[in-house]
């Protein structure tokens, strides 16, 4: 794909040195770079995690809201203390 890119004066500079150096055109060097840069953002890495407020009456951490039986049974269950359902 066709592409245009706003970079640096020096790092142009040294794309074109390294691809005359390596026999390759510069978008090649570009692309790989690009390629090891992503490749460092390994799959599966754990994101920093964060613990959001709740309000009462809200799903409990580590509830399965695609497990049904255990919704149906919190649903069940008194409702925390100082609920209020509805207006």
């Amino acid at each position: 794909m066709r592409t245009t890119l706003t970079i640096s004066d020096d790092l142009l500079s040294e794309a074109k040195q390294l691809a005359a150096r390596t026999g390759r055109t510069v978008s090649q060097v570009v692309e790989d770079a690009m390629r090891e840069a992503f490749a460092r953002r390994a799959p599966g890495r754990t994101r920093r995690q964060v613990d959001l407020p709740t309000s009462p009456g809200a799903p409990r951490r580590g509830v399965d809201l695609d497990d049904n039986v255990a919704v149906r049974e919190i649903a069940e269950e008194d409702p925390p203390a100082g609920f209020r359902a509805g207006p």
